[in-house]
């Protein structure tokens, strides 16, 4: 029992280090809800899972001029006009995926952290309905700026 206290701390201190702007429960309820976009717009929703790199945070663009901030099991929505958008993710490495969004629609994309010879690095990858929305409830949503 004495040995696992030193390992929780740990794990502790290392979530604390990998922050993010969260939003608050209403928000996150409101997000759960998988509500669909507005009248003429489309929708995505952007989430990291998983305990990769579990203390650093993953920089994420919209081209569009939206950024946040995923720690590991977060996310975000949002919501625009149709058309292409560019989703890039920053660590220690730049990646980027290009998605076309149609009136009505709603889309999920998984920004990861994979593990690297020179350290963890991340990926941008769209996924299907039914993955997207499971791992957005296992999560928590934080807020783009």
């Amino acid at each position: 029992m004495i040995r696992l206290v030193p390992a929780a701390t740990l794990m502790l201190t290392l979530a604390a280090c990998a922050a993010a702007p969260m939003a608050g429960p209403q928000a996150d309820q409101e997000g759960k809800r998988f509500d669909p976009p507005a009248q003429g717009a489309g929708a995505v929703y952007v989430y990291r899972t998983g305990w990769m790199a579990l203390a650093r945070t993953v920089d994420v663009g919209v081209a569009n001029g939206y950024h946040a901030t995923l720690a590991p099991n977060t996310y975000f929505r949002l919501e625009g006009p149709p058309g292409p958008i560019d989703i890039i993710c920053k660590t220690d490495n730049t990646a980027d995926r290009q998605i076309d969004i149609a009136p009505g629609e709603t889309r999920y994309v998984e920004v990861a952290m994979n593990a690297g010879l020179l350290g963890p690095s991340c990926s941008v990858k769209e996924v299907s309905f039914s993955e997207g929305q499971a791992a957005v409830l296992r999560s928590k949503r934080v807020t783009p700026q």
